[in-house]
């Protein structure tokens, strides 16, 4: 099942599920969710549970961190970014600092894509 369905979120249509998987999985992991779930216990992959984990040590980015990041995925310039947000360059660039940091990234473009991943960028 996808979470993004057009008429009801994925998350609403697992009502009582007691396993995640990929769709990319191995039959092997398949074999030992359906043993794990049909004797009464939860199942989640280990990709899931490392990309939740990643999700709940990642600081929280401001609504201002947000639309800065938005705009470096969008291809825009930190001077572009300035403008458009109506802060100075310093500003724009104290916030990518700050991004960075958060997101745990080595630079903006690899912090863009760690966002994308978490789901923290879903449209810009």
């Amino acid at each position: 099942m996808d979470l993004q369905m057009p008429e009801v979120n994925g998350l609403q249509a697992l009502a009582g599920a007691m396993g995640y998987l990929l769709k990319t999985m191995i039959r092997k992991q398949l074999v030992e969710a359906i043993r794990t779930v049909s004797s009464g216990r939860k199942y989640i992959s280990y990709e899931i549970a490392t990309m939740v984990a990643e999700r709940l040590d990642a600081e929280e980015l401001s609504s201002r961190e947000l639309d800065v990041l938005r705009s470096i995925a969008a291809g825009n310039s930190n001077k572009m970014i300035a403008a458009r947000l109506g802060i100075s360059e310093n500003t724009v660039k104290g916030h990518v600092k700050e991004i960075v940091a958060k997101l745990q990234a080595t630079d903006r473009a690899n912090a863009v894509f760690l966002a994308m991943r978490r789901g923290l960028l879903n449209r810009f």
